[in-house]
């Protein structure tokens, strides 16, 4: 039900995060390995919860999908019962993490889990369900942040992280263009299904131009270190070449674009800024 291919969006970025937020803090080392342990099983944590829940809230609106009458529940390999309780047990795992980490992450997770749960139901009400989304990805690199440093003062978390909501929320824009016309038939609010598939691509590319400013500003703050600078560049082919794939209706390929193209993107960055530190 929950491939490992779903954390590689998120999770490249917190641990790159991570390793931004270890060159600004005095911490030792072994608290170093204890603060990535800890980013690496919240953002495991919340990443299944946000998952199992999407399935759970979503085994109808799956079932009269063609594409995803398949998936776990609609198609009987595991009950709706089976797939809450792992969102519970995840959504408390996720809460237990928040409490090691420190007071204030535990204070803030409720925050979290409310934006990666709540997703799910934000597709039946309003069409900026793709920047929820986004939000919640977006919040992986500043929690990541938080939990090295204990402070978000830094710009770093922040640039990083709203370039991460504009990036999801784009290319989440494509991935539902493929579903436009049973979304409409369903009452589901996508950009897509709201405003057709033509000025969706648009918007969705939009969203990726405010990405590559964002890390342009990124780089800025952080005085264009190569490898960052490397990075953007190379994003901004892969964006061009995504949106080349499913351009002129082209839906057929939004597999592509969607999974290799952007994974590739996330991985781009966690050795960026892996090496910027090193």
């Amino acid at each position: 039900m929950i491939k490992i291919s779903h954390t590689l969006f998120a999770m490249p970025f917190a641990i790159g995060a991570g390793f931004l937020a270890a060159s600004e803090t005095t911490r030792e080392i072994p608290h170093l390995v204890i603060a990535f342990l800890q980013i690496i099983l919240a953002v495991a944590f919340a990443r299944t919860a946000a998952m199992s829940f999407n399935r759970w809230a979503d085994k109808d609106i799956d079932g009269k999908n063609p594409r995803t009458s398949e998936r776990s529940i609609p198609a009987g390999r595991l009950s709706s019962g089976k797939v809450l309780t792992a969102t519970i047990v995840s959504a408390l795992g996720f809460i237990g993490i928040c409490a090691w980490i420190s007071p204030i992450a535990l204070l803030l997770s409720p925050i979290v889990l409310l934006v990666v749960l709540g997703y799910s139901y934000t597709k039946r009400v309003t069409w900026l369900c793709h920047a929820v989304l986004g939000t919640g990805l977006g919040l992986a690199p500043v929690g990541a942040w938080l939990v090295v440093t204990g402070d978000l003062s830094h710009p770093i978390p922040w640039l990083l992280g709203t370039a991460v909501l504009f990036w999801t929320t784009g290319f989440d824009i494509i991935y539902a263009c493929q579903d436009a016309e049973v979304d409409q038939a369903q009452s589901l609010n996508s950009i897509p299904a709201c405003f057709g598939v033509g000025k969706a691509l648009l918007i969705s590319k939009l969203c990726h131009v405010m990405m590559v400013i964002l890390l342009g500003g990124l780089c800025f703050v952080m005085g264009f270190p190569l490898s960052m600078v490397i990075a953007t560049l190379i994003t901004i082919v892969l964006l061009i070449i995504e949106h080349l794939i499913i351009s002129k209706g082209n839906l057929e390929k939004i597999e592509i674009s969607f999974f290799q193209i952007n994974i590739a993107i996330s991985l781009m960055f966690l050795i960026a800024m892996i090496f910027e530190v090193s």
